[in-house]
């Protein structure tokens, strides 16, 4: 099975990216998904969270409020990196998990995790590919301000605490612009994926051949 990380900034498309590779048969893992299912109450990462930034993230139920612990880490990157020292490393591990059971299904020739933050966590060598979506920032922010609620200020904020784009694209071994029309993001989404799936078939191949 390859092993694919789907990447890029916030609001670069990347769900659309993940929703069309899905349709076309790949396993899509969604990191922030896991990343909420590790913060439920109780859990070890949710004590890690609540010990370090105190019950003022908590809502009335117990759980994290995820816009206030937000607005906590993406003003201070001291804080933004102890989150991610105490999340990252526990949603790889829920990763590894998932990989080993569809290994032993057999189902699927694609495995890929949406995540924002895979270049930026040291993970991109975890995988075989790794794709990166990407627009112009003034795009991101319009996206930001429409989809969210932000003001510009907050989302140039939320843009200004992640990796450049072009600081990635190094990394990347396909790039997807997702600035035009979503006709163009699905063509080039097509593409990648009839990529993706030869190499698939590569790999195992090879993986036979040992």
């Amino acid at each position: 099975m390859l092993l694919v990380a789907l990447t890029g900034g916030i609001a670069t498309g990347k769900s659309v990216v993940a929703s069309i590779l899905k349709q076309k048969g790949c396993y899509v893992q969604n990191a922030d998904q896991l990343a909420q299912e590790l913060m439920q109450p109780e859990t070890p990462v949710w004590k890690n969270l609540v010990h370090h930034f105190g019950q003022g993230i908590l809502k009335e139920d117990g759980s994290i409020d995820r816009v206030k612990l937000a607005a906590i880490v993406f003003h201070d990157e001291e804080e933004r990196e102890y989150l991610n020292k105490i999340t990252h490393p526990a949603v790889l591990e829920k990763i590894r998990l998932t990989i080993t059971e569809l290994e032993q299904e057999n189902k699927y020739e694609i495995y890929i995790t949406e995540a924002a933050l895979v270049i930026e966590a040291g993970y991109q060598d975890f995988y075989d590919r790794l794709i990166l979506t990407y627009c112009p920032p003034e795009i991101q922010v319009a996206r930001l301000v429409s989809r969210n609620g932000l003001t510009e200020e907050q989302a140039w904020a939320r843009l200004q605490a992640q990796l450049p784009e072009e600081k990635k694209k190094p990394y990347a071994h396909y790039l997807i612009d997702t600035s035009g029309s979503m006709e163009e993001t699905v063509e080039q989404t097509e593409r990648v994926y009839f990529r993706l799936y030869q190499e698939a078939l590569l790999k195992k191949i090879g993986q036979l051949i040992k």
